[in-house]
């Protein structure tokens, strides 16, 4: 672990104000608790009827385990030229900026030479219409940029979520009842896979990723409870998210948070080698939920990777339509036990991380 990351620093270093490719995705303190595996947790007491009322409303999105490819993560150089953070201008008290949960307006944000937004070919997004991610890496902090888009006069955005990776952040992450670049108040790119790391762990028999991934739901498949006392709307979370939302769905359903594990006995034959990492890496890691939306998981688009997903055999419908493997549905699922329902008051209190000082130069 550490002389990865070590090694993801000497490379930053090497890459001056433009974009290096082919970089493992950041990782947070090991401590944190993506990298803690879950395959020997505990199962929620409602585990069962959770998952069973989720598969009742229609699973996941679109019924089936998608992927989505649109995301891209950044390396900046020391110099790379930055842009201040500024409030979407369009009137709307819908598109405000979260000024207490996020970085400070002005704040500024590096973006390398020939970068992108989201599902974007540079940094110009329809920022009204889409969540339009900006992820960022440079030196030991992640920059994760919500509702992004460049102008001549700043980088607007709802919010700017910045991540240490030299330190350990508590249970309540950057503060309970505080959202992030994702609704769930999750970091966004230590919690994507890409093509270089699938492929890496195909070269390492019954190799997985080593963390969770991120996934998302329809906000009316996750739970709701307006007899929590204390939740608005009923909204709620669970551990390790510190932020809801907007969940619509029955109380009887998986909350914001929510970790699920692929039970142990799924059965892989069928599935490629790159396919197979994805799964034990559901069943070893989990998956925690994120964000509102359609597509369940999110992969790193192969822009900016060595490898690509076509040379591994993945898209975006490998889990539902390959011959001769069996269905990945909601019902393969089991939740793990991360502690009570927390009701979302949006009272934001932000936390502080500790500082590890065996990270802080370097992480030598």
């Amino acid at each position: 672990m550490r002389g990865r990351v070590r090694w993801i620093w000497i490379t930053l270093g090497l890459c001056l104000n433009g974009i290096a490719s082919a970089l493992p995705l950041p990782q947070l303190h090991p401590g944190s608790p993506w990298y803690q595996r879950v395959d020997q947790a505990a199962l929620h007491p409602n585990s069962a009827t959770m998952i069973s009322t989720l598969s009742g409303i229609g699973g996941f999105g679109n019924g089936r385990l998608q992927i989505d490819f649109s995301m891209y993560v950044l390396y900046a150089g020391t110099g790379t030229p930055t842009q201040p953070i500024i409030e979407i201008p369009s009137g709307n008290p819908d598109d405000a900026y979260y000024e207490f949960d996020c970085e400070p307006l002005n704040s500024p944000v590096p973006l390398p030479a020939g970068g992108a937004i989201e599902g974007q070919p540079g940094y110009s997004c329809d920022n009204l219409d889409g969540d339009c991610h900006l992820l960022v890496v440079q030196g030991n902090e992640i920059f994760e940029v919500y509702r992004a888009n460049v102008t001549a006069q700043g980088l607007e955005s709802q919010c700017l979520a910045r991540w240490r990776m030299d330190a350990l952040y508590p249970a309540t992450g950057r503060g309970e009842h505080c959202t992030s670049a994702d609704a769930a108040g999750f970091p966004m790119a230590p919690l994507l896979f890409n093509a270089d790391e699938v492929f890496a762990a195909t070269q390492v028999p019954d190799g997985d990723l080593g963390h969770a991934i991120r996934f998302i739901l329809p906000n009316a498949r996750m739970a709701r409870d307006d007899s929590l006392p204390g939740a608005v709307l009923g909204r709620l979370y669970v551990r390790p998210a510190t932020h809801a939302g907007g969940p619509n769905g029955p109380s009887g359903s998986v909350p914001y948070g929510v970790r699920l594990r692929l039970r142990a006995d799924f059965p892989m034959t069928g599935y490629n080698a790159a396919a197979q990492v994805l799964l034990r890496t559901m069943q070893r890691y989990g998956m925690v939920l994120a964000d509102g939306g359609t597509v369940a998981l999110t992969g790193e688009s192969d822009r900016y990777t060595t490898h690509s997903w076509a040379e591994l055999g993945i898209d975006t419908r490998v889990f539902d339509l390959t011959a001769g493997a069996q269905k990945v549905f909601a019902s393969d699922f089991q939740v793990i036990d991360t502690g009570p329902r927390i009701a979302e008051t949006y009272d934001c209190i932000r936390s502080e991380p500790q500082l590890d000082a065996l990270f802080a130069n370097g992480f030598e």
